[in-house]
């Protein structure tokens, strides 16, 4: 798949990180294979070798630029003919702040287990809650700090670093 290379963040031989097409949320970014190969099991390599290290310099900087709350590495990949590719998703305080004051998300509400009184939620949720907001809605919560543009522009920077 052609990425726009105004998302495109960092590139090697077999990968390229760029901010999410579709996410309007600030440094939502995809790992994906440069290769039509959709199986960790049939990469090369050197692939697999540079792979490590690419999601651990991604998670490092994400940490230090963006200061997320807590970051989600996942691989979902189902779809058919879209390459190998992980998300990075940055959940921040306002992110999960948004989650908790909308009503439509309280169906899945549910009390901790150390703390019967306490409601809490899990990656799951707040995921869905950034695809179906960030993502699928016509209408995004608010975001603060800086734009999805300006998030490209930092951790490009500090990628080719």
């Amino acid at each position: 798949m052609l990425i726009d290379p105004a998302y495109v963040l960092f590139e090697t031989d077999h990968w390229q990180l760029n901010h999410h097409l579709t996410s309007r949320l600030p440094g939502y970014l995809m790992l994906g294979a440069k290769a039509p190969i959709d199986s960790l099991a049939d990469m090369p390599d050197a692939a697999l070798a540079e792979l490590g290290g690419l999601l651990a310099r991604a998670q490092r900087i994400m940490e230090t630029q963006l200061r997320p709350k807590w970051l989600y590495i996942s691989r979902y990949g189902h779809m058919p003919g879209f390459p190998l590719h992980f998300h990075l998703i940055p959940v921040y305080d306002w992110v999960e702040d948004a989650f908790w004051q909308d009503e439509r998300y309280r169906q899945l509400q549910r009390f901790g287990s150390h703390n019967p009184t306490q409601l809490v939620t899990d990656g799951a949720e707040l995921t869905l809650f950034v695809w179906r907001e960030f993502g699928e809605s016509p209408t995004t919560p608010a975001t603060q700090g800086p734009s999805v543009a300006q998030v490209i522009n930092r951790l490009r920077a500090c990628m080719r670093d």
